[in-house]
């Protein structure tokens, strides 16, 4: 296991209505402010909502519609420029404390800072600094922030989502020790960092509710069903979390493929997977072409405009591979893990770590038979689309409404047969 660390992960709380608030000389944690567009009307999304709100019974990312009658409030107009410049500003606090190399901007408003170093030079402990840090940003910007500190990425992140916003000074620390009593009691699952409500849907059809039930399931049965995000879930399950702030920052030396699609309506979890299904389709026709198999498989989404955001996460797999169902599986994954209800407009796939292929490695999970008809079926598929054209050969679903790989085949010189 890694070397223990001291990682603060700061959170801005209600980051876009507490802007608005501190624009207008208000304390949001008294003022009925929600950020939304009203010109998209009742069912516009609350980007965000006052701590006033919220303790109100509120959501935060809900329809206006959704709130009460009986809760007065007013409605702000999102301002993308003001948050990110204030975003900004909290940024260059936190590098007033720390090196570039030792902060990893996880969101607008959200950041982890590996402390480790710095506590001898500041005579503090973690908790002190912590402490320092967030009254330095109530201070300088007039934002209420919170804070997870824990010995490695996950532990600070949920001790942030979980505890931090509900003590004195809103900071929790925890450690390796706590896993059992503050991990596993946490229920329903998607309150548990990187566990999406479809991922959620899954787990609970095998009977695991908590993450403690999450914690003692069979390891290999979850890697049977979900592959490595599977064995991923068991680990962070049990607080392990080997990645560090600094493999953030590593260049990527390898040559690797991606593909990336804007879409010109909205999409949402069922209907993207067709988008989904295409865009492989389209890398791993080109791995074959020039015969490679891919190690790393990198999966984003991007909200639209209204909403904001998305996320973005790569996962290194068993084996190498180019085969269509491999891949398609591990996005569908990734996707039912860190998917939010939100209409999608953007899907980015990329392919890494790539190495020539020079045959077969097997192992528990995978059937010699079914990857070599695999083989057989894909070099065909390639043969016939390279001879007569992309749209000579099409699956059925490249006909449904939602498709876009005809139009996409034609812009980049696919032809009929």
């Amino acid at each position: 296991m890694n070397k223990k660390r001291h990682i603060l992960c700061i959170d801005l709380k209600s980051f876009f209505a507490s802007c608005e608030c501190v624009e207008r000389g208000l304390d949001p944690f008294s003022t009925p402010l929600v950020v939304a567009n009203k010109n998209q009307g009742n069912g516009a999304i609350t980007l965000a909502v006052t701590p006033y709100l919220k303790k109100l019974g509120v959501k935060s990312r809900g329809r206006l519609y959704e709130i009460p009658k009986n809760i007065k409030y007013f409605i702000a107009k999102p301002r993308m420029n003001l948050y990110i410049n204030k975003s900004t500003e909290v940024v260059n606090i936190y590098l007033d404390y720390i090196s570039q190399e030792d902060l990893h901007i996880y969101s607008i408003d959200e950041c982890f800072l590996d402390v480790t170093n710095y506590l001898k030079m500041y005579k503090k402990t973690d908790y002190e600094l912590a402490l320092d840090i967030l009254k330095n940003i109530k201070e300088k910007t007039g934002i209420t922030a919170t804070c997870g500190i824990g010995p490695n990425l996950l532990i600070a992140k949920v001790a942030m989502d979980i505890e931090a916003k509900h003590t004195k000074e809103n900071i929790a620390k925890w450690a390796f020790d706590d896993i059992k009593d503050k991990f596993w009691p946490i229920t329903p699952l998607s309150e548990f960092w990187g566990i999406g409500k479809n991922m959620e849907r899954n787990l609970n059809s095998l009977g695991i509710f908590t993450i403690g039930d999450l914690a003692t399931y069979n390891k290999n049965k979850l890697k049977d069903k979900f592959g490595v995000i599977g064995e991923e879930l068991y680990n962070h399950a049990n607080g392990i979390d080997l990645s560090e702030i600094k493999d953030f920052k590593k260049i990527k030396q390898d040559k690797s493929y991606s593909h990336s699609q804007v879409l010109f309506k909205d999409y949402n979890s069922s209907n993207i997977k067709i988008i989904i299904k295409e865009m492989v389709e389209v890398l791993t026709a080109r791995l074959r072409c020039d015969n490679k198999e891919c190690l790393v498989i990198g999966f984003g989404i991007g909200y639209s405009k209204m909403v904001g955001g998305g996320f973005y996460h790569s996962i290194k797999l068993s084996n190498p591979t180019n085969q269509n169902n491999e891949i398609y599986k591990t996005c569908l994954l990734l996707l039912d893990k860190y998917i939010e209800d939100y209409p999608i407009r953007k899907v980015t796939i990329s392919c890494g770590k790539l190495s020539k292929k020079e045959g077969i490695q097997l192992d528990l999970f995978h059937n010699y038979e079914e990857i070599k008809s695999n083989d057989n079926l894909n070099k065909a598929y390639d043969e016939i689309r390279n001879k007569f054209g992309k749209n000579s050969l099409l699956k059925a679903t490249s006909l449904l409404e939602d498709s876009t790989i005809i139009e996409r085949n034609k812009k980049i010189g696919g032809h009929s047969a």
